[in-house]
């Protein structure tokens, strides 16, 4: 009888500690407790948490989850070994971590020789002393060691001895896991393999000899020395990295979510979890669990306020994105033509876009996404895939626009509604000497069933007072308007040789709490170019609004 095996896999995320070192990247303490539950919602075993003692954050961040621990993730405490000369008994960091609380500790030591005389300045006996005496305390006190070897791979390169040497006493004095750490980054996958290969091979005789450490996150025990690893991103592959030392023997990857990490990064989780998932066979998280991926890649970006990188690969917007006629029609036919995965086993979704590349497919698909059933041997097909080229032509772009192009869609079908009519509008911006921001003061007139309504408004400048007036004169009709928000707004010069005649692309990005959408408007005008966005923003919501109201009445 056969089974079907697939092979343990640890997972290992630091985005709370080296993914902070990111450049431009900030977190609160809020915002730390809300990653973690997130990254232990998704089914990550190890959650590094921070460095205790460093900094006053990370202390707190380990006593919230003291009084409110996580449900699955075991969390860990990050430390160096102790310094040179002195005991880790005496040695204030070490005493630090203990507080935190954790049962699991990690603690980096030096691989490399050059690092061992020139950065900590002492000899390479005292080193391995260092990570000896460290381990062996931590132990004594009840905790369980990851061994980071920090320049691990330039470490083995330079001095190969040595450097196993640092393992060898990690081992002995009580480590469960030794992690090779590609710290700066430089290594290649062929080089990283056949490393991981040498360390497996060796450290699998030291095992026979130094007795049994435990595996994973609980006590079963094995004879082997478990190798884990950790990448970063200088030469473009630490996903490939972590991937080779994988295949090679590695049974623990640590990395970040986003690849967010010091420099240019560290291994991306959201692209290592499905490749060993998918397709290596390997056991990390569960089938569910993979479907929350993407909402988890796009919610850490959201906390940590930075952009989501669209292209992204698995979780990126523009993952699943189709943009070529053949290829629209093709994925229609058979999705594996242009996909090598379901976007949803990763949570993601299919995207056609829409631009002035498009053949009547992508209009056809886009309109089914929408929910719009078009007729390709009607004339109102190609009419809005003629539009769509038109407008295009003009400045408009509706690849990142879907809310406009739905819009488009409903106007050349004789079916959109006119929620209101704008009459007219003025905007008057003063501009104080010695202030920093100018007033804006925004007068509308809009009509809602026959009816005249003339409002003003103020904002910090002419798009926030135009915004602040349409909706102003509007909640009355349409409460709801009050639920929506103006989430961003984009500004593109299109032909900037014309100088201040140039045309000016606007996108704004609205929502109401739950669901986004984008809306463009072009113009030499910057100001009627936003005002064409803004109007439309407030249209969509209001259409989607109807929609819900609508299937909701047809539910009941």
């Amino acid at each position: 009888m056969t089974t079907n095996f697939s092979p343990q896999l640890w997972l290992y995320d630091t985005t709370l500690r080296d993914g902070t070192q990111r450049e431009g990247l900030s977190v609160s303490i809020e915002d730390k407790l809300r990653i973690a539950r997130r990254l232990d919602q998704l089914g990550i075993p190890f959650i590094e948490g921070g460095w205790p003692g460093a900094n006053p954050k990370d202390v707190q961040f380990f006593w919230e989850l003291q009084e409110n621990p996580l449900k699955q993730a075991e969390i860990v405490a990050f430390c160096s070994t102790r310094r040179p000369n002195m005991t880790a008994a005496d040695e204030p960091l070490l005493q630090a971590i203990l507080a935190a609380g954790t049962r699991w500790v990690t603690i980096f030591g030096k691989s490399w020789d050059l690092h061992v005389t020139t950065s900590l300045k002492t000899t390479l006996e005292e080193n391995l002393a260092m990570i000896r005496d460290t381990i062996e305390y931590l132990r004594s006190q009840g905790r369980r060691v990851i061994y980071d070897a920090e320049h691990w791979f330039d470490g083995y390169k330079h001095n190969p001895d040595y450097a196993l040497q640092t393992l060898e006493a990690a081992i002995a004095s009580g480590a469960e896991w030794l992690v090779l750490c590609d710290t700066n980054g430089g290594t290649l996958p062929h080089e990283i393999s056949q490393i991981v290969q040498d360390v497996v091979g060796v450290t699998g005789e030291w095992g026979m000899g130094h007795g049994a450490w435990g595996m994973g996150k609980d006590s079963s025990q094995s004879p082997m020395p478990q190798i884990g690893i950790h990448t970063h991103n200088d030469s473009e592959m630490a996903v490939a990295n972590a991937l080779a030392a994988v295949m090679a023997g590695a049974n623990m990857v640590q990395g970040t979510i986003n690849g967010y990490g010091e420099r240019c990064g560290n291994a991306n989780l959201c692209s290592l979890i499905p490749n060993l998932q998918l397709k290596l066979g390997y056991s990390c998280i569960t089938e569910d669990q993979l479907t929350q991926l993407t909402e988890a890649s796009r919610f850490v970006s959201e906390v940590v306020n930075l952009a989501p990188d669209e292209h992204a690969p698995f979780v990126g917007r523009s993952a699943f994105a189709h943009k070529g006629g053949i290829h629209v029609s093709a994925v229609e036919r058979n999705p594996l033509t242009y996909e090598h995965i379901q976007p949803e086993q990763v949570g993601n979704r299919r995207r056609i876009v829409i631009s002035e590349q498009s053949g009547l497919s992508n209009v056809l698909a886009k309109a089914r996404s929408f929910g719009i059933e078009l007729d390709q041997q009607k004339a109102e097909a190609r009419e809005i895939l003629q539009r769509l080229k038109d407008l295009e032509s003009e400045g408009f772009q509706f690849e990142a626009a879907e809310a406009s192009f739905v819009l488009l869609m409903h106007e050349a079908l004789g079916d959109r509604q006119q929620f209101f009519e704008i009459k007219g509008f003025q905007v008057h911006c003063d501009l104080i000497e010695g202030k920093e921001t100018s007033n804006a003061l925004a007068t509308v007139k809009v009509a809602v069933d026959s009816k005249n309504i003339l409002e003003a408004a103020e904002g910090n400048g002419p798009v926030a007072a135009l915004d602040a007036a349409l909706r102003k004169a509007l909640v009355n009709f349409y409460p709801q308007i009050a639920t929506f928000e103006l989430t961003d707004y984009k500004v593109r010069i299109l032909n900037g040789h014309t100088g201040t005649a140039a045309k000016t692309r606007v996108l704004v990005e609205s929502g109401n709490g739950y669901q986004r959408w984008t809306t463009v408007g072009v113009s030499t005008n910057i100001l009627e170019a936003s005002y064409q966005a803004v109007v439309e923003g407030l249209e969509y919501g209001l259409l989607l609004h109807s929609q819900a109201e609508a299937a909701v009445k047809t539910s009941s």
